[in-house]
């Protein structure tokens, strides 16, 4: 057993031999080639079936003596002036085709003249053969474009490894300092700015670089969302700050922003410029957004109900502040003409008349007939010493008197209610509530963030 596998492990042994002496062939071929000045690249066509040392065997036979002495091909290779010739052989219909390569550290005129004298072979073996010289390269050229291109590569890594100009070590220093102002806040550890905590405003964005960004220009009161659903963070400082909601001017800018007016008390909205982002901006277009926000309240009412774009919004806003300069520097030229005291004093009686029915009418034209409808019933739940709700039936009966934490449960359960008088405050859960108990009338005492509201439903305040 042990014989065996000595066997077994001396055949392996002759077999990685056979190998590497083949790789060496290579190598040895490769590394002659790094030393050569020019290459020699023949094909060659035999009428018969050869090998490769009968190409190698005619190669020197044929051509020794044919040359001198200075340029046999025996003495050239001793002396390493000719490196390892290569021969790649290939058989096919009786006939071997194949190619040979020959490096040379002759010069120019010897190798040209080495490199005519394989097209003087005729004969491989017992053969008829045929050499032709495809190309001398010059492994030189070769070297120097590689020399080049590699030249080029150390250079821009060179370049790009350059000492830093005094303005970009100041950016580096400035953005360093940046980062560690940027604190977390709230329990989902929200990106902020250092004021965040203590600050009466704040500007609410969409991720950690804009936060960044806006700290960059000396804005120290944003915080992020960081996502698509509004963290309860978020919600709870809309109820106790002033709330600015500045999103991209992409399509998810516009997602987000959606989303924080129906969740979140937004009170004014900005927005980065159409396809830019606030993490792109520079100082004077967050400057520029920030001055053109809109109340939240009007967003709301084009987006939702009108389904117009924001920047339509802001560009029909500018349209109208334009309209009223050009008005202004119209009406500016007549001003010095009605230059005669005495005139206004018979226009003084008349006048305000006109402007008392102006006054007048209006007032009194808003007051809804609702209020009129639901007044006793209003003022008894404005005198009633706890929050209570009155359900009325269609012929404005009281159903129910229940307080004011049972209604959302009472209006689940009931379906015969046409009016409900509370003095609290109408949310968006409530009125979702109301609708779909089929309530045709909710009179309340204030509404607070109202985003929908269904067109079967008639909403009153007491303030209308």
């Amino acid at each position: 057993m042990k014989r065996k596998k000595t066997v077994l492990h001396h055949i392996l042994a002759e077999k990685q031999k056979f190998e590497k002496r083949k790789e060496g062939g290579s190598m040895s071929a490769k590394d002659e080639f790094g030393t050569t000045k020019y290459v020699i690249y023949a094909e060659f066509e035999a009428n018969g079936i050869v090998e490769r040392p009968d190409v190698v065997g005619a190669i020197f036979g044929q051509t020794e003596g044919l040359l001198g002495d200075d340029l046999d091909l025996r003495e050239l290779q001793k002396t390493g002036r000719i490196g390892r010739i290569r021969v790649e052989v290939h058989a096919k219909a009786g006939k071997t085709y194949g190619t040979i390569t020959v490096p040379s550290s002759l010069d120019r005129v010897e190798t040209a003249i080495l490199a005519a004298a394989l097209e003087t072979i005729d004969r491989v073996g017992p053969a008829e053969a045929k050499i032709k010289v495809l190309r001398i390269e010059d492994v030189r050229a070769t070297k120097r474009k590689y020399i080049i291109e590699r030249a080029k590569e150390i250079l821009e890594t060179l370049m790009e490894q350059e000492i830093p100009e005094t303005q970009e070590l100041t950016e580096e220093v400035k953005k360093a300092v940046r980062a560690k102002e940027l604190i977390e806040y709230g329990p989902e550890k929200l990106p902020a700015g250092p004021h965040v905590p203590f600050s009466d405003s704040i500007i609410v964005v969409e991720g950690r670089a804009d936060v960044l960004n806006l700290l960059k220009h000396g804005i120290k009161n944003a915080i992020a969302v960081e996502g698509t659903s509004v963290p309860e963070t978020i919600i709870k400082l809309s109820k106790e700050r002033i709330v600015t909601a500045f999103t991209d001017g992409d399509r998810g800018g516009e997602l987000i922003l959606k989303e924080l007016l129906q969740v979140a008390d937004v009170d004014y909205v900005a927005r980065a410029p159409e396809g830019k982002e606030v993490e792109e901006l520079t100082k004077k277009e967050i400057v520029k957004a920030l001055r053109s926000k809109v109340p939240a309240e009007q967003v709301i009412t084009e987006i939702f109900y009108k389904g117009r774009n924001f920047y339509e919004v802001i560009k029909e806003k500018e349209r109208a502040k334009n309209g009223r300069e050009e008005k202004a520097r119209e009406v500016k030229p007549p001003a010095p003409a009605p230059a005669p005291a005495p005139a206004p004093k018979p226009l003084e009686k008349p006048e305000p008349k006109e402007r008392e029915e102006k006054i007048v009418k209006p007032i009194q034209q808003p007051r809804p007939s609702e209020l009129d409808e639901f007044g006793e019933f209003i003022e008894k739940v404005k005198s009633s010493k706890d929050s209570m709700a009155l359900l009325l039936d269609k012929d404005k009966s009281v159903i129910a008197e229940i307080p004011v934490r049972e209604l959302t449960n009472q209006l689940k359960e009931r379906k015969d209610v046409y009016a409900v008088v509370f003095n609290g405050v109408i949310t968006q859960r409530l009125i979702d509530t109301v609708s779909e108990s089929g309530v045709k009338y909710l009179v309340g005492a204030r509404k607070y963030n109202v985003v929908r509201r269904p067109v079967n439903l008639k909403i009153v305040t007491f303030a209308e």
